[in-house]
């Protein structure tokens, strides 16, 4: 994900964060997107402060000199000299002139776009056409629609995991949502988890749900996001995100598979990730960050190939077992699964009886192969019917949980690498099953 993809999709949770629209109007106009540049100046201006607007009244005044020298034509200057007026907040205009002068706006923007729908962002070959220009539309008409802002996922869309909520609850989402509490004891609002356990058991979802939890911002980081084919690039990218989350506070970062990133040094030969580990752990604690209201979540299935560094206090300080889903769990993800299909007589408390140590994806798969059981048995026969409590027991029986592999794995580092205790939730997860 490059700065423009992170900036777009923090605009579009955020529409009404000036800082964030200059952010982007920079990053497009350092690209030569100067048409794109022009839209994300004009909502910056449109939600900015005054202490905000002389900075871009000078970014746009330096976006119509470039224009000009481009040869771009007149139109892309005639609208930095009026976005350069309205940045000047001149006191002398009223609001009925205000209201009769006619917008300007992109070429490439739809004037018949739907309100709930955002700039045309797909349209960047469009808008390096040459000659595309601007065009005057009838007063009151704005074609920059403000992204919706999406449903958020909270706890109460997460089925089970119980213990897991709880322990969020008090590290996380009580310091957000009462800081005052927290301030007055100087305790820190913010910090890092390390959500780890078997594939498919909704780490990724969690840590959704947190945010929702918390009224932040959510942003999810990749390692294709960061890595880069030059010296620096990564480490570049990575203070980029660190950088966009400080603007965005309250927020959660999230780095899914955060072992690929901060994969131990001591197993490491790669050189090139080292620089990036040390970035990382700067960025999440050095002297000189601030990491004030701002949550780290970390996911990984692997979490003794995470450098030690990492799980030290202060960067991902509490590590949180995700386990399989428990029985009430089970039932609630086959509900969900099983919601708008034609369904016979189903017990959904018997299927999660039959699907111990089945993750959510597991169960996903079982409700997929009955299905396709029932439209293999429609085709053959010509007789249409629902999917019955049988088609899911046949499923279940096809199938097998695959968690057992991560979890007899794991059971080796709980017996010989758990001196500091890091694994005692998972010690206690497999007291249950001797067998494994």
């Amino acid at each position: 994900m490059d700065k423009i993809e992170l900036l777009r999709q923090l605009t579009a949770a955020h529409p009404e964060n000036a800082q964030t629209w200059y952010l982007l109007g920079m990053e497009y106009a350092e690209a030569g997107d100067i048409a794109l540049a022009l839209s994300a100046y004009a909502e910056a201006l449109q939600h900015g402060a005054d202490d905000l607007k002389p900075s871009i009244a000078a970014a746009l005044a330096q976006l119509s000199a470039r224009a000009g020298s481009d040869g771009a034509g007149t139109g892309a200057g005639s609208a930095s000299g009026s976005e350069t007026a309205r940045a000047s907040g001149d006191s002398s205009e009223s609001g009925d002139e205000r209201d009769r002068r006619q917008p300007l706006t992109v070429g490439s923007m739809s004037a018949d776009a739907d309100a709930n729908h955002g700039p045309d962002y797909g349209a960047k070959d469009r808008a390096r056409t040459p000659g595309m220009g601007l065009r005057v539309l009838q007063g009151g008409v704005t074609e920059l629609r403000r992204p919706v802002e999406p449903n958020r996922v909270t706890f109460a869309d997460v089925g089970g995991l119980e213990d897991v909520k709880r322990s969020i609850d008090m590290k996380i989402i009580q310091p957000f949502t009462t800081p005052g509490l927290f301030t007055k004891f100087k305790k820190k609002v913010g910090g890092g988890i390390l959500l780890y356990g078997p594939p498919g058991c909704g780490k990724t979802f969690i840590a959704r749900a947190t945010a929702g939890e918390c009224g932040a911002s959510f942003v999810s980081v990749h390692i294709s996001d960061i890595l880069g084919k030059y010296v620096g690039e990564s480490e570049e990218n990575l203070h980029a995100v660190f950088t966009t989350a400080r603007a965005q506070r309250p927020s959660v970062l999230f780095f899914d598979e955060i072992d690929t990133l901060g994969y131990s040094r001591a197993k490491s030969t790669s050189q090139p990730m080292r620089g990036v580990i040390d970035q990382l752990l700067m960025e999440m604690e050095g002297a000189t960050t601030d990491m004030d209201r701002i949550l780290l979540i970390g996911s990984t299935n692997t979490p003794w190939d995470v450098d030690p560094a990492f799980k030290r206090p202060g960067r991902f300080d509490k590590l949180i077992f995700v386990a399989p889903p428990d029985l009430p769990a089970r039932a609630h993800i086959f509900r969900l699964k099983l919601d708008g299909r034609p369904l016979g007589r189903i017990d959904v408390d018997a299927l999660a009886r039959q699907t111990d140590l089945y993750s959510g994806a597991d169960i996903e798969n079982v409700v997929e192969v009955a299905t396709e059981r029932v439209i293999n048995g429609i085709l053959e026969s010509g007789v249409e019917r629902p999917i019955e409590m049988r088609d899911l027991e046949a499923a279940i029986a096809d199938t097998k949980p695959s968690t057992v592999n991560w979890l007899r794995t794991v059971k080796n580092y709980v017996k010989y690498a758990n001196q500091d205790g890091q694994y005692n939730d998972v010690e206690a997860f497999l007291r249950k099953y001797r067998s494994l």
